[in-house]
């Protein structure tokens, strides 16, 4: 059983630097910059302990509602029971990073504005709800073109 119940406990691989990720941060870390209302991913960087949120936060999306010097502030929704609980936390930049989640949709957003005008150009109605995968249409496989192939292994062979 753990008897110890720091702030940092159980963060062992949470926290750690990824294979061939350790050493100096990059310069692009410091270079980005971000405004009040983007929308941003918490992946705390180990190297750094200044301005480490905490582990509950490792892994979540927020939006950007304040900008200092060295750091961020993330507003992000705590589920605590049956509430959840609007958190402002203040974090170093160099554990947070740009979220591309909202990339999917303004792409769609601007082809759904291009199909728009050349519809209306054309004088046509369109749907432009999403459609899930459909199943691929029935077809016949002829044997007479394609012959099967038996495919064996090539025996182990220990000359070098």
């Amino acid at each position: 059983m753990p008897h110890s119940y720091g702030l940092r406990r159980g963060t062992r691989y949470a926290f750690s630097r990824g294979f061939k990720n350790h050493g100096t941060i990059h310069l692009s870390t410091y270079l980005k910059t971000y405004r009040v209302g983007d929308i941003v991913d918490i992946k705390v960087n180990g190297a750094v302990q200044k301005g480490m949120p905490h582990k509950f936060y490792h892994g979540r999306t927020g939006v950007v509602y304040n900008v200092t010097k060295s750091s961020v502030g993330v507003l992000l929704y705590k589920r605590v029971r049956n509430r959840y609980m609007e958190k402002r936390i203040n974090v170093r930049i160099e554990h947070v990073s740009h979220s591309r989640s909202r990339e999917d949709f303004l792409n769609r957003v601007k082809e759904n504005a291009i199909k728009k005008r050349q519809a209306k150009e054309q004088g046509l109605h369109l749907h432009l709800k999403r459609q899930p995968a459909q199943p691929r249409d029935a077809h016949v496989v002829s044997l007479k073109e394609n012959a099967p192939e038996t495919i064996t292994p090539l025996p182990y062979d220990t000359h070098i």
